[in-house]
């Protein structure tokens, strides 16, 4: 659960967003890799930790409040202009950069568009590190063997099915929502009959993948930026991971 609260400071309120995770031995090693990521990751492009809890039994998270919510909820915003969203692309990719390139790089494993929030001038923040690892990669190692996790429609398919977990296991999510916002849709959802992921490797195969724009934002778009926007978004689903870009050559 997530609320909207405020600390009462000397020159007024500062609104706030407040998490309690459920009880569980999976959400008690959320709480924890969140907060070791959002004290010692600090970067413009990650939502604030204010601060926390860990009292009786309850586990409470206070982040800094992101007025415009969550990026999925925007989508089909025709008011969020190709620009705009070529900037917030350019944000989240920037995010995942600096936890990719530290001495010990994070790696996010659950990017989404529900996990990005933007605030009141629409910078993008990424959030949910709960299934979150800090690694020990290096020029010689450069994976982390888990049980796969994450959600359906954003998964690194060679994750899911190897368990091998790199730093382009989230490029190749980031690439999905990067697709979410072209095509102004939700990479998965129930009542559709075909993942997002699917029809733009269908459309792009055929030729015809300008068909799956947004119409709302369609007629606003250069022909060459969508173009190549199109051949480096696509990069980042490729089958083999190390043809997929890296997150600062997206950004």
């Amino acid at each position: 659960m997530v609320y909207r609260g405020e600390i009462i400071r000397a020159n007024g309120p500062t609104p706030i967003a407040v998490k309690r995770l459920d009880r569980g031995l999976r959400r008690k090693r959320d709480f924890f890799i969140e907060v070791e990521v959002h004290l010692e990751y600090k970067h413009e492009n990650i939502i604030g930790l204010v601060g926390y809890c860990d009292e009786n039994g309850k586990k409470i998270l206070v982040y800094e409040y992101a007025s415009n919510g969550s990026l999925d909820r925007h989508l089909t915003d025709a008011s969020i202009t190709w620009t705009k969203r070529l900037k917030i692309g350019i944000e989240i990719a920037t995010g995942l950069d600096f936890l990719h390139g530290g001495g010990y790089p994070v790696i996010h494993r659950d990017v989404k568009s529900a996990n990005i929030l933007l605030n009141d001038d629409w910078k993008a923040k990424t959030t949910g590190f709960g299934l979150s690892v800090i690694t020990l990669l290096n020029n010689e190692i450069d994976f982390v063997v888990d049980i796969a996790a994450g959600t359906p429609g954003y998964c690194d398919p060679l994750y899911m099915e190897r368990g091998f977990l790199t730093r382009e296991s989230d490029v190749y999510s980031l690439g999905v929502v990067l697709f979410e916002m072209m095509c102004g849709r939700l990479a998965y959802h129930e009542d559709e009959h075909k993942a997002l992921v699917s029809l733009v490797k269908q459309y792009y195969e055929e030729g015809k993948l300008d068909e799956l724009v947004f119409e709302g934002i369609k007629d606003k778009i250069v022909p060459k930026s969508l173009t190549t926007f199109q051949r480096i978004k696509y990069q980042c689903l490729h089958d083999k991971r190390e043809q997929r870009p890296t997150a600062r050559e997206l950004a």
